[in-house]
């Protein structure tokens, strides 16, 4: 008999629920459990309002103090300086792949792009609307399965775009490039997993869902002194500017999103912040490519030294036995493994609520079907 009948750990469980689910679905993704019971609490009665969060407005002093604590907790957690602001914005990662050429680029301007995968492609397609682009690196050719090393940036390119973490290939940037140029970055999937020189970028965009909340909010990081710079009209809700000077009330905001996010960030400022959760994710995924590189049937999709810490991607060397793989792990408590269809195989998502324990048990599964199977 397995000894995986009844998992121990894990991500959420049900009410009345008598066995443990093991989430390394990719996004929306895994969030700490102490969260869903505060939002929870918080849908019946918000801060003891006798109100739900789902009805509370949006300029009350109430609410106010939620989008307060959360842009002082990215500011805190990131260390940034004063010259970058804190946005929680509607429209998700891809609306910036538009939101960030109207706002930095002139039609005669270049952007600098690094082709990673298909949200760098995505963010390429739509910066050609407002600019002329460059792609200085790409990894197309090999279906994006490593990170490119040498190129170089234009120096005339207003910024130089990359896409820190590869959600669906499972490729990640271990060494952020060193540019002269304005550094964005879309950081939707490895979003406060490790530390970084934040204030080296100079906008940095990133779906919550991820990683640090539910899908319905984007957090926006800005160097303010790269903004007005262009000459055409940008519509009020699109400007950048506008949305600082009313800290990120412009409009009314993805109101019980932010609440979480907030939550969410205020849990990691719990476990001790980006470099302790650094620590348990770089455990968390030398233990889980330890068993891939072990065991005879599987095989990881990307070279080595670019490895995500945030989505492990892999294959089975006999492809005939991957849905009775994938059976197995649904037996056992483990969702949301099966690849993206642009890859096949399965994807294991690392996120920061995860524990230790849930990839433990997924580490044991694949010893144990080996033994069944090879």
């Amino acid at each position: 008999m397995s000894v995986f009948n009844s998992p121990t750990l894990s991500g959420a469980e049900g009410k009345g629920s008598t066995s443990v689910v093991h989430n390394f679905n990719a996004g929306p993704s895994i969030l700490p459990k102490v969260v869903f019971e505060e939002a929870a609490q918080a849908i019946l009665n918000f801060n003891n309002t006798g109100l739900s969060i789902l009805e509370t407005g949006h300029r009350t002093p109430v609410f106010q103090e939620v989008m307060d604590e959360a842009r002082v907790l990215v500011r805190e957690l990131m260390n940034l300086d004063n010259d970058h602001e804190v946005l929680f914005l509607h429209g998700g990662a891809s609306t910036q792949f538009m939101q960030v050429p109207m706002n930095l680029l002139d039609e005669k301007d270049t952007a600098a792009f690094a082709d990673t995968g298909v949200w760098s492609t995505k963010a390429i397609k739509e910066a050609k609307l407002f600019g002329k682009v460059e792609v200085v690196c790409s990894s197309k050719e090999s279906n994006f399965t490593y990170i490119p090393k040498d190129f170089a940036v234009p120096n005339d390119a207003k910024y130089l775009h990359i896409t820190t973490n590869n959600t669906i290939y499972g490729t990640q940037w271990q060494s952020i490039p060193k540019t002269s140029n304005s550094l964005v970055a879309d950081m939707s999937s490895d979003i406060f997993s490790r530390v970084l020189d934040f204030n080296s970028f100079d906008l940095i965009y990133a779906g919550a869902q991820k990683n640090m909340g539910p899908a319905g909010v984007n957090l926006i990081v800005i160097n303010k002194n790269i903004l007005g710079k262009v000459k055409r009209s940008i519509p009020t809700i699109m400007d950048y500017r506008n949305h600082i000077k009313e800290g990120s009330m412009l409009n009314t905001p993805p109101v019980f999103a932010v609440y979480v996010s907030m939550l969410t960030l205020r849990w990691l400022k719990a476990q001790g912040g980006v470099a302790a959760i650094e620590k348990l994710n770089n455990e968390k995924a030398a233990l889980l490519y330890k068993a891939l590189d072990e065991n005879p049937l599987f095989t990881g999709t990307v070279n080595k030294e670019d490895r995500s810490k945030m989505n492990a991607c892999f294959v089975m060397k006999d492809p005939a036995l991957e849905q009775s793989f994938l059976q197995f792990t649904k037996e056992h408590g483990i969702v949301g493994i099966k690849g993206h269809r642009l890859v096949g195989g399965f994807r294991a998502s690392l996120y920061n609520a995860l524990p230790i324990s849930s990839v433990e048990v997924l580490a044991q599964l694949m010893k144990e079907f080996a033994g069944q199977h090879a």
